[in-house]
């Protein structure tokens, strides 16, 4: 059989790599390609693995699709029928490239992947990078994506079980995988340092529902200062005035602030941070850094409710706070930074902890289950 797996975006954000380490760790397993509906810097990076990879030039605007753009229901109308454009043009890609199995990697794709699977005659899987609730994409398009994944899909990959739960999946199959990490040898790092010699890092996209903002002003009532701070991430998708307004942030606070830019390895430079900070102030649908944070070493402190919950064994290989709660993150701050040997242990556990997310075991998983999705197809086709 062959997956082909669809994304509407080829920027370098956590969805897409994680479905680049998907789609090369079930290379062993099954044939496989991927299809992108716009041009950037993953398309060549998936053609560099060696995996199959198209690029479906189209005049589709992607903002058309926000929650900004579901407020005009013309704009979202218009955005829909383009969609349905691409989901025609791409069924006809998914035929030449002879998939077995359609495998949607967001919410727009899922629409065009609707028409596409159905124009190739072949089953459709949603996999799901993002929690579908009115907070992420407002009270009116939530419950139609929801319903959407429902008729659309033959089955649904979350990437987490809190995902998992806002799906409505009654009757259709559906499993957990964890966009793990690929095997790494474990890396040499320096001890946890000093407080007044700490490095304390945020790694995410610059954006308000991640939180950088309500770390900067924790980290301000703090206790102790740290010697370096750094923000990595970039901006996507009209974030560059939040990065601005951060900038100005941490100039008011006097903190030692490094903003990076985007880095295509945040492991390698984690494995010199002694506190790794994940304070989205949503519900994170997974939280990928957070298992890369521990893997390299880092003492990690993490929101709650989400998908950090599902990694971190509070107080045994990191510290849980609630989300938004600058108060508590302040807490946190002050027990890591003030005493390394706590760190030394969370850090200990944390690097057994992230074996735990292995891309491998996730892409047996995938494999098997895209097998089953097709076979079952077939059998209700055929039987």
């Amino acid at each position: 059989m062959k997956a082909v797996f669809v994304a509407h975006t080829a920027a370098p954000s956590g969805a897409e790599l994680a479905m680049l380490r998907l789609v090369s760790a079930l290379q062993p397993h099954l044939d496989t390609a991927v299809v992108y509906t716009a041009d950037g810097p993953m398309v060549d990076r998936t053609r560099e693995r060696g995996i199959e990879t198209r690029l479906l030039p189209n005049a589709f605007d992607s903002r058309s699709m926000t929650i900004a753009g579901a407020a005009d229901p013309r704009r979202l109308l218009a955005g829909a029928a383009g969609l349905l454009r691409v989901g025609w043009a791409l069924g006809a890609t998914a035929r030449e490239l002879g998939a077995t199995v359609l495998v949607a990697g967001s919410s727009k794709t899922l629409l065009m992947g609707a028409v596409a699977a159905r124009r190739a005659g072949i089953p459709l899987v949603w996999q799901v990078h993002d929690r579908i609730t009115a907070q992420y994409f407002g009270r009116a398009l939530a419950p139609v994506l929801r319903l959407l994944g429902r008729v659309a899909a033959q089955g649904c990959i979350a990437n987490s079980r809190g995902t998992l739960r806002t799906l409505f999946t009654w009757r259709q199959p559906a499993i957990v995988a964890y966009p793990g990490l690929e095997p790494a040898p474990e890396a040499v790092r320096p001890p946890q340092r000093e407080p007044e010699d700490a490095v304390v890092a945020v790694v995410g996209r610059l954006a308000p529902w991640k939180g950088q903002d309500v770390f900067l002003r924790a980290l301000a009532a703090a206790k102790y200062v740290p010697r370096q701070v750094l923000l990595v991430g970039g901006t996507f998708f009209d974030e560059e005035p939040y990065r601005a307004e951060l900038e100005r942030l941490a100039a008011e606070l006097a903190l030692p602030v490094t903003f990076t830019g985007h880095v295509d390895d945040p492991e390698a430079l984690l494995r010199d941070v002694d506190v790794l900070v994940h304070c989205s102030v949503l519900p994170e649908p997974f939280g990928q850094v957070v298992v890369e944070g521990m893997r390299a070493g880092c003492a990690v402190v993490a929101t709650r409710p989400g998908g950090p919950t599902e990694i971190v064994e509070p107080e045994i290989s990191g510290l849980l706070v609630d989300a938004g709660d600058e108060a508590q993150l302040t807490a946190a701050l002050d027990r890591l930074l003030g005493d390394p040997a706590l760190r030394d242990r969370l850090a200990a556990a944390a690097r057994v902890r992230a074996r735990r997310f292995d891309i491998t075991e996730s892409a047996r998983a995938v494999a098997g289950f895209l097998a089953e999705v097709a076979g079952r197809r077939k059998w209700l086709r055929h039987g």
